[in-house]
């Protein structure tokens, strides 16, 4: 046996390579909590489920699905990319996680890319879970189907901001209170479920502005109307996009 057979190679792993295994461990962390699967895929399927086959919501002409399945699809979104990763990274903040990850070859840049790939990894399982539920229901989609992947990345982006920001600035205990009370209100005020329509006209011009109003009517004027592309619900995405990234990247605390 020649010498230097087993001689060590210290050094960090290739960028990618990091990126890659960390992102993996994200998502499988994420599959595993019972409280995330809660919000990312028990919740949007029973709402699905009970609002395509109840008459409880007036939700206009044509079938019930067709207004709903766009909303729930953004309510999926958000409970990942913001109200999932907001409570999970609080908690990782207060427990000193991101400490030690951030002391580790991996930049922090990098974390938070790869934090990124398992919040898209998880809302392509919904999108298609979701996707599967509405066609058994009498799903009737139109539209672009680019339009309607550049709405789900840029209302990605915006939550998953929103939610950095959140688990940043916040402590723990305050970020899972304030994280589930937004996730209520926006699900009865977002236009998920309820039409925007039926709110006072005062509120109706602050309640489009929301990042979760503007994913829902969207999508929903794509795959329900056929729009080529929504420009208007886009610019609110890109703006709350900028905004919460922004605001995250300067006031995220790491301990």
């Amino acid at each position: 046996m020649s010498a230097g057979t087993y001689a060590p190679r210290p050094g960090a792993a290739p960028l990618g390579r990091m990126i890659a295994a960390q992102a993996a461990l994200e998502t499988r962390m994420l599959l595993r909590n019972g409280e995330q699967l809660l919000l990312t895929v028990i919740i949007p399927t029973l709402l699905l489920v009970l609002f395509s086959a109840v008459d409880i919501v007036d939700t206009g002409s044509g079938e019930p699905v067709d207004f709903l399945t766009p909303g729930i699809l953004a309510l999926a979104v958000m409970s990942t990319a913001f109200t999932g990763q907001a409570i999970a990274t609080g908690f990782e903040r207060r427990y000193g996680v991101l400490k030690r990850l951030a002391a580790s070859p991996l930049p922090r840049w990098a974390l938070m890319t790869a934090k990124t790939l398992a919040v898209l990894v998880t809302e392509v399982l919904q999108v298609v879970l979701l996707t599967v539920i509405a066609f058994a229901l009498g799903w009737s989609p139109h539209g672009n189907p680019f339009a309607v992947l550049l709405l789900l990345v840029l209302g990605t982006a915006a939550f998953s901001g929103l939610g950095l920001l959140m688990a940043g600035a916040l402590k723990a205990e305050a970020t899972l209170a304030a994280a589930n009370l937004v996730f209520l209100l926006l699900l009865v005020g977002g236009g998920v479920i309820v039409p925007l329509d039926k709110f006072p006209d005062a509120a109706q011009s602050v309640l489009g502005l929301l990042p979760i109003a503007a994913l829902s009517d969207g999508l929903r004027d794509v795959l329900q109307h056929g729009a080529a592309m929504p420009w208007g619900d886009l610019g609110i995405l890109a703006v709350w996009t900028v905004l919460g990234l922004g605001a995250a990247a300067r006031f995220f605390r790491w301990e």
